[in-house]
């Protein structure tokens, strides 16, 4: 329903394919997005997967609408752990470690949820009018669910963005290493493709190798114990907006919205 898949050229394309609602993400795409992602991993017709986006935003990000979470008068923190859990955190940590690579081609807004989709991803080519924004401390809550801040922006530009809720054009975030290419959107499947192309040509098992060898040594410095700790930081806000004003969050939101345009 909200995903599309090819294979060409042993290239699997995913594409969320949700423009109508700024490709914000509800349990059902998520779920049609994990599915697509194993179906990549495990074809041998497949050697790169590009995930792209319909429209005029790569992803307005988690859908505050969405109808697959309880009703708001029953909802409790345990029952938030457990979406959250394996929507969130399981299908971002998987995407990442699957043992081929995979590049995201990004553009317009990719806020806050969004980042869980292409975070995963080890290369990022991004148009020139993409902003990549975390703006969920409005909401009372310290960052998002796969908490890569400060892996992918460095801790200063992390905290200043969260911070602020500001947006980091596509700009900055190659001269920080977030993003490995900016191109003109207009250009950016082309790029992608091409970028694709060129790796789907190498060795498959020496590409498994090479992303197994950088993920292991960001592992090593922490990378996998600090997304799990900072995980269930994550849920104390859920706490507090438990505890305080009920679940869902409504501070804050028309922020949020107003950010898609």
């Amino acid at each position: 329903m909200y995903i599309r898949y090819e294979v060409a050229d042993r290239i699997a394309t995913i594409t969320l394919d949700r423009p109508e609602a700024a490709n914000a993400q509800n349990g059902e795409l998520l779920d049609e997005l994990d599915a697509a992602w194993v179906r990549a991993a495990e074809s041998d017709d497949v050697a790169v997967i590009v995930l792209r986006a319909e429209g005029k935003h790569f992803s307005a990000g988690h859908d505050l609408n969405d109808k697959s979470w309880p009703d708001p008068r029953t909802i409790t923190l345990d029952r938030i752990y457990s979406l959250e859990s394996r929507r969130y955190l399981e299908y971002s940590l998987r995407w990442r470690n699957i043992p081929k690579p995979s590049i995201a081609a990004v553009q317009g807004r990719c806020i806050a949820g969004g980042l869980l989709l292409c975070w995963p991803c080890d290369l990022i080519v991004a148009a020139e009018d993409a902003l990549f924004s975390d703006p969920v401390v409005l909401m009372g809550i310290g960052g998002v669910e796969y908490h890569g801040h400060t892996w992918e922006l460095g801790a200063r530009k992390a905290k200043e963005i969260l911070f602020t809720g500001r947006a980091v054009t596509a700009e900055e975030a190659q001269q920080v290493g977030m993003v490995n290419t900016v191109v003109p959107r207009a250009e950016l499947d082309d790029r992608t493709r091409e970028l694709a192309a060129r790796i789907a040509a190498m060795p498959a098992f020496g590409l498994r190798q090479a992303k197994r060898a950088v993920n292991q040594t960001l592992d090593v410095q922490g990378f996998f114990a600090a997304i799990q700790s900072v995980f269930d930081i994550h849920q104390t806000g859920h706490g507090n907006a438990l505890s305080v004003t009920g679940y869902p969050v409504l501070v804050g939101m028309d922020e949020m919205k107003a950010n898609i345009k």
